[in-house]
């Protein structure tokens, strides 16, 4: 790992003109003629200014890379329409595709991760074999380039560098497993860890197994804005581990006392709770016990699009999944980890059943009977009064929800 070249901080915004001639040396400077490059770039549930990035990023590749293909992280998420890109990156560029986690074709072997390795990364959590599929375009460049942010991560602790791969880009395996280890670990607990978790190792564990050269422009955006506090580039992981020093510093606040209520105004990019859940991972740590978090979302009308599964099998915490494994191990880890991601901490027993840190409300476009038999919390959107709320001293109002952390001092 080498260190990554980094222009900005914490305490500055970035002019446009700064990131342009930022990304020109640094791409001017990385050996990359005559050499396909595969631009790997989040989807629209991110803060970034992707339009002024992808447009440094082109421009500095042209006349220099033998090809260019644009490849959209959707993880598990939604495709992208053609005028939902066209927004997105700014403009009509050639070669930019979905990455197609539906086409089982779409994929390549990378090889897998030995139980043993699993064993020594997760601490004897899980101990299984990782088969490791990427998606083919990454493989058929010669260089890999992430472009794209970093924010506090329920999962792997921080978000970007390697993990615009796996799961970015990646199949279903690793999707799966990376994320009931970080369920297994609780969102609480990783959220906005610093260095390497054990998720991030086996991330990058993964990480290395593609051959392609691997580089990142990881960015650190001002959140819920079209502005950057910083850009740091070098190889997937230091570039990443300067971005997330500069994202602790922007992207956490403090509360010096627990709160009764959290409010979490959610904004249209998060397309359903799949998405929309970031806005009780992210205030989680704050709410007293036994208090609730609101999700207010009327632009939201399903739990899943891409998961529907999630309306059968609830939302609960990992101890109802973990005591009952052989009842769910055959599904599809990733949802159950999303599950226990939205329900938060709590406690399951035989003999007592499930019980539950925080309460969790949703005042969405979601019909009643959808949300109570999710094991969720159900208000009326059209009857919501947010400005009530705003001046209740027992409620914290979070806008634009979702990227920002809030944790106790």
């Amino acid at each position: 790992m080498t260190t990554a070249t980094v222009i900005g901080s914490a305490d500055r915004v970035l002019a446009d003109d700064e990131v342009t001639a930022f990304v020109g040396e640094a791409l001017a400077g990385a050996g990359l003629d005559g050499r396909s490059v595969c631009v790997i770039v989040p989807d629209g549930t991110r803060s970034c200014p992707l339009p002024l990035l992808l447009g440094a990023v082109t421009a500095a590749l042209e006349g220099r890379a033998s090809k260019v293909t644009i490849l959209v992280a959707l993880g598990t998420h939604a495709e992208m329409s053609p005028e939902q890109l066209r927004k997105h990156l700014g403009g009509d560029y050639p070669n930019v595709i979905n990455h197609e986690w539906w086409k089982p074709d779409t994929f390549v072997d990378l090889g897998s991760i030995s139980s043993e390795r699993v064993g020594e990364i997760s601490d004897e959590m899980l101990r299984d074999e990782v088969p490791v599929r990427l998606n083919r375009a990454v493989v058929e460049h010669d260089v890999a380039l992430v472009v794209g942010p970093v924010f506090p991560h329920e999962v792997v602790g921080f978000s970007g560098g390697n993990k615009y791969f796996f799961p970015g880009v990646a199949g279903q395996e690793v999707i799966d497993f990376s994320h009931w280890l970080g369920a297994l670990i609780t969102s609480a607990n990783i959220i906005g860890t610093p260095g390497i978790t054990p998720v991030r190792a086996l991330i990058n564990e993964a990480a290395a197994l593609i051959p392609a050269e691997k580089l990142a422009l990881s960015v650190v955006a001002q959140s819920g804005t079209d502005a950057l506090h910083a850009v740091a580039f070098g190889d997937t992981e230091s570039s990443w581990q300067a971005a997330a020093e500069i994202s602790a510093q922007t992207h956490v606040r403090y509360l010096e006392h627990p709160v009764q209520r959290v409010v979490s105004v959610m904004p249209p990019k998060y397309a359903d709770i799949w998405t929309a859940a970031k806005g009780f991972y992210k205030v989680e740590p704050i709410v007293a016990d036994g208090g609730e978090v609101i999700l207010y979302a009327p632009h939201v009308t399903k739990l899943a699009a891409m998961h529907p599964e999630i309306e059968k099998i609830g939302y609960h915490c990992r101890d109802y999944f973990v005591g009952q494994w052989d009842h769910f191990r055959d599904l599809h880890w990733g949802t159950l980890a999303h599950s226990t991601h939205l329900r938060g901490a709590g406690t399951w027993d035989p003999a007592s059943g499930e019980h539950l840190r925080v309460q969790v409300t949703l005042a969405t476009g979601i019909p009643e009977d959808v949300v109570l038999a999710a094991n969720l919390g159900y208000l009326d959107p059209a009857a919501f009064d947010l400005a009530a709320y705003e001046a209740d001293p027992d409620t914290f109002v979070v806008p634009n929800a979702g990227e920002t952390l809030y944790r106790l001092q």
